[in-house]
This record gives structure tokens, C-alpha cells and sequence, in this order.
């Protein structure tokens, strides 16, 4: 018997479409819904609450802990197996991409919720809680532990009967993937908004078929994930290319045509562009591009929102090409810094445009509306005064930022400068042991305002197998400083200590030139080190302490918070 067979008893009532109107209910106020949103997203207690599903889930196989094995994303022999999902059935937007993919599902879900949908969003990873994952509704929270408990004690004994049928080889991703569509089903969403967790082609997600989806979107393309992609930015292009369906039926006034919308993010290198127009066209595709010439998307400046930096944008978007839509969004006020977030925000207003052209009420209210109250842990996310006091950091800015890849490296850097122009740094860095340390690296030295890089461990998906040592890393970096022609202090970290203990700041002072370099086991040590080099370096001047090169390490810090 076919595992199609048992999941699609999960699936037998997914026949939802959606509804060409909107609904009346608006999400809460702004500021009520972010408390709400951090509040939901504390993780205290899930572990014991849903201790049956994680450690059913922690049984299969879980490719975050220990890395994705070699071509198991590509269109081949080697690539996972989708005989293993079945077909949900309810209409979707698809977001695949290298980079982007959960802040632009964040955006759209939001925008859609705005406008009164009941929206189903799936992501990942997850920084506290694996329930981070799931929103189901108009609130944007995460799923409640009553709800995913309930619904894993309804389905568990089909999801045993697949698990033994496949000998053990279903997968924590497939399985959660399976709950979630599930769940979307059962809550009776008006639209899914997906994010594939690897490439596209081979990914458990993409078991959505032509006639269920409206939007597919693809963010960014980089060198990411390399080995299980076919080795090449090309390869990787043709795998996330995979969400791309055969143009679905549209009813247009009286006329019914094929059309499916595929968003471009970016931008992109003109061959990776070319890959993904060209196997758009050959599905008889529509492709949008947020970087096309009549798209024009600029930060304006800075200000405050609930006392964190925000960026003002202007938003233009103008398609005459296959559809007729236009947009201006001035003074757009964006908790999500960077340019990066920008033009995330603009794929997202795409997509919301390709929803309207399909008969969808979006306003231009609520896209604003979206736009503007979408926030996400570990994304350029600034704690608050009484979050560094609960890490015994009194008086620091902290910049938590789960960048992971040389590009977004870049991004972090950009952003930096963008808003604390005049600041010093201290970078407090864990990666896992699959991502391009040295690029990482030579990104950020080569912002020229270190004044130290405290490198450190996290466990990653809660196992140290895919952990990066602390002295490897010091080894790519001290590569890296000669590369970007940095001049480094390589100490250890007790003599950091010893010398602030005994108020000999001058005995820290080194060199103005030169960059601190320091390994240390205690990501705790590390920021609270960090802090002190950074008083007795720069006294009143501003300095901040970022903590980045995973979001297992933001998930870290934020967990010591809540302890």
C-alpha cells in the first residue's frame, strides 16, 4: 500500500478554494499585536506541553541536525523522494529561494490578514518553538500547543502506519509538513502561504498541484546548500525553479485562459534569470520581476517605531506587461531593516498584486498595513533595555541577526551602517559547520569597525553535529583578516578578563587599528566580554554588540532571556 494511501486520509476533506471577497475581521492594533507576537513566541513551557510530538518527531530523521545529504534536493536519482507526500489540496502561494523566503511569507501573510483572510503560513526553521512554524488564521500567531496536540493525537496512528511502511525513512520535516497542510485544512484557511525548506524540485512542500496554486515566488539564488543542490548556482536555479507549475485555469470576465503568476524577487545574475524565465515560459508562466525597470523601491531615511529603528521606503510598483496593476506605497515604516528587507517587502507587494489580478480584494490599505506590522525573531532584531538587563548587559544595544551566508553577511553589515553609522562593533559568531565561514568572514571585517569577534558554540537543531568548533572558526577568520588586510589581536579571552578585573582598561586598549580576536566555549562570556571591551574602548560612543552567524544562536540568546 502506497504511503500516498495513508496520507491522503490526512487530506480527504482538503477542498478549499478561495474566496473572491473579503472577509470583514482586521487583525489587532499594531502595537498589541507585537506584544502578542513575542509573547506567543517565548517558547516557556512547549517542551513539557507537547513533549509527545517532539519526541516523536525527534525519532525520524531530521536533515537540520544532521546536515542535507549530497543531491537530495535535485530532480535525480539521489533527491528525496515526494512519493512520500501526497497532494493537499488548497490554494497556495509557493515561496522558494536562497535567501528572503521567510521574511517575504511574513509579509504576504500578513498583508492577506490584514485584508481579513484567514491565512495559513508555513515556514522554517524556528528560533524558540516549534510551533513558530505554523500560523493558522487572522492573528498571525503562532499555532497554540492545545491545537497541535490535538491534532497530532487525531492522525498519530496514520502517521505510524507511514512511518513503518517506509521503514523509518519519512523524515521530521515530512511529517511536520504533513501536520501543518493538515492543520490548514481543518482550520479552513482561504489561503496557504509556503515556504520550501530546501531548493524547490525535490522539496516535501511542493505536493502542490497547478490547479491549488496561485503565486509561485522565487527570492534570491545564491551559493547556498551546494552539495545538496547539484553543486552549482545554476543547479540550484533549475531546483528551485521546481515550484513553477503549468499555467492553471483562470476565469477572465467570460473567458477562461491559463495563467499561473511566478514572482521574481532578486535581483539575480542574467543567466540565473534567464533559467528561471525560461522554465516559467515553457510551463506557460507569467513571470513578475520586483527588480523589472517599472518597479522602483528606495529607503528614504530613519525613525523610531515603539522605540526601535525603522526604516521609511517608498514602494512602487507599476506592471503593464500580461496584467494591468499599479501601486504606490510612500513613507512605507519597516521594522525590517536593510535593503534586503526592502526588497522583500516589494516580492511581497508583487505577489499581492498578482492575487488581486486574480480576483482577490487587497487594498492598497492593507498593504501598507502588512507591510508595516511585520516583525521577525532574529531578523536585524534590536533587544530591548529590559532584554539586555536580563542578560546582565545594562545599558548595551544588541543586534541579534541570524545572517548564515556571505551574502547575508553583507546585508547585516549594510544595515549597520545604514542605521548606527558612527557605531563600533563587538561580534559574538556560532555557525554550523555546513556554511561558508570565510566568506562570512571577510564580509564582515571588511566593515573596518570591529573592535573584537568573540567566536563561540551553539548547538544546532539541538545536537552539536553539524557545530562548528570555536578554534575552527578562529582559523577561517585569522585566514580571512589577512585576505581583507585586517589587523587582528589574537588572545585568549581570560586575559580579556583579567585585565578588566583589575580596571586595567588601557591593558585592553590595543591598537586602535587592530581587531580583537578571542574563541570561548560560553555564549554568555562572550556578549558580557564583549560588552566590557566595548566600554573601555569607546567610553560614551556608540558601540553594539551583534550576535549573528545563526539563528540557533539568536534562539540561544533569546532563550537565556527568558531563564
Amino acid at each position: 500500500m502506497k504511503l500516498n494511501k495513508f496520507l491522503s486520509r490526512l487530506s480527504s476533506i482538503f477542498t478549499l478554494r478561495s474566496p473572491l471577497v473579503s472577509a470583514t475581521a482586521r487583525i489587532p492594533s499594531s502595537d498589541l499585536r507585537l506584544y502578542r507576537y513575542f509573547r506567543a513566541t517565548s517558547g516557556v513551557g512547549d517542551d513539557s506541553e507537547m513533549k509527545e510530538l517532539t519526541d516523536y518527531l525527534n525519532n525520524l530523521k531530521n536533515y537540520e541536525k544532521s546536515g542535507v545529504p549530497k543531491g537530495a534536493g535535485t530532480d535525480s536519482e539521489e533527491g528525496f523522494d515526494l512519493g512520500r507526500m501526497t497532494s493537499f489540496v488548497f490554494l497556495s502561494v509557493h515561496i522558494a529561494g536562497t535567501k528572503g523566503k521567510g521574511s517575504t511569507a511574513a509579509f504576504l501573510s500578513n498583508i492577506l490578514r490584514a485584508e481579513g483572510y484567514s491565512v495559513g503560513c508555513y515556514t522554517s526553521p524556528h528560533i524558540q518553538t516549534i510551533r513558530e512554524r505554523i500560523s493558522v488564521g487572522r492573528s498571525g500567531e503562532p499555532v497554540s500547543v492545545k491545537a497541535l496536540n490535538s491534532l497530532f493525537q487525531r492522525i498519530k496512528k496514520v502517521l505510524d502506519q507511514a512511518v513503518q511502511y517506509e521503514s523509518g525513512h519519512l523524515s521530521h520535516f515530512e511529517v511536520f509538513t504533513a501536520i501543518a497542510f493538515r492543520l490548514f485544512a481543518q482550520e479552513k484557511v482561504d489561503i496557504a502561504v509556503i515556504e520550501a525548506g530546501l531548493g524547490g524540485a525535490r522539496d516535501a512542500t511542493n505536493v502542490i498541484s497547478s490547479s491549488d496554486l496561485a503565486v509561485s515566488i522565487i527570492t534570491t539564488v545564491g551559493a547556498e546548500h551546494l552539495d545538496a543542490l547539484g553543486g552549482s548556482l545554476e543547479s540550484i536555479a533549475i531546483a528551485k525553479s521546481g515550484i513553477i507549475k503549468h499555467g492553471r485555469p483562470v476565469r477572465w470576465f467570460f473567458l477562461n485562459i491559463r495563467a499561473e503568476y511566478v514572482v521574481l524577487g532578486g535581483p539575480f545574475l542574467p543567466h540565473i534569470e534567464r533559467i528561471l524565465r525560461d522554465k516559467a515560459s515553457s510551463l506557460s508562466s507569467i513571470v513578475l520581476s520586483a527588480c523589472d525597470p517599472g518597479n522602483k523601491s528606495a529607503i528614504r531615511g530613519l525613525s523610531k517605531l515603539y522605540g526601535k529603528p525603522c526604516q521609511s521606503c517608498d514602494i512602487v510598483i507599476q506592471i503593464e506587461k500580461d496584467m494591468q496593476q499599479f501601486i504606490e506605497l510612500f513613507d512605507v515604516r519597516l521594522s525590517m531593516l536593510g535593503s534586503h528587507q526592502l526588497q522583500n517587502a516589494a516580492t511581497a507587494t508583487c505577489a499581492s498584486l498578482c492575487l488581486r489580478d486574480q480576483g482577490w480584494k487587497v487594498s492598497d490599505g492593507s498593504i501598507r498595513f502588512g507591510l508595516e506590522h511585520t516583525c521577525l525573531l532574529g531578523r536585524s532584531q534590536f533587544l530591548t533595555s529590559e532584554e539586555a538587563e536580563a542578560l546582565g548587559l545594562h545599558g548595551a544595544t544588541i543586534l541579534l541577526d541570524g545572517a548564515h551566508t556571505k551574502e547575508s553577511a553583507r546585508a547585516l553589515a549594510d544595515t549597520i551602517e545604514m542605521t548606527f553609522p558612527k557605531a563600533r562593533l563587538v561580534l559574538v559568531v556560532a555557525m554550523a559547520s555546513d556554511k561558508d565561514h570565510s566568506g562570512f568572514a571577510r564580509e564582515l571585517l571588511s566593515t573596518r569597525k570591529l573592535e573584537a569577534v568573540f567566536l563561540t558554540e551553539v548547538d544546532i537543531a539541538g545536537d552539536k553535529s553539524r557545530m562548528t568548533f570555536a578554534s575552527v572558526l578562529k582559523d577561517c577568520w585569522i585566514q580571512a583578516s589577512k585576505e581583507v588586510g585586517v589587523d587582528i589581536v589574537d588572545d585568549g579571552v581570560q586575559d580579556f578578563r583579567s585585565s578588566l578585573d583589575d580596571q586595567s582598561v588601557h591593558s585592553v586598549d590595543k591598537p586602535e587599528s587592530k581587531t580583537i580576536l578571542a574563541t570561548e566555549s560560553s555564549l554568555k562570556i562572550s556578549m558580557r566580554v564583549g560588552n566590557q571591551i566595548l566600554r573601555a574602548r569607546m567610553g560614551d560612543q556608540p558601540g553594539i554588540i551583534v550576535v549573528t552567524g545563526s539563528l540557533h544562536i539568536v534562539s540561544s540568546v533569546l532563550r537565556s532571556i527568558q531563564q
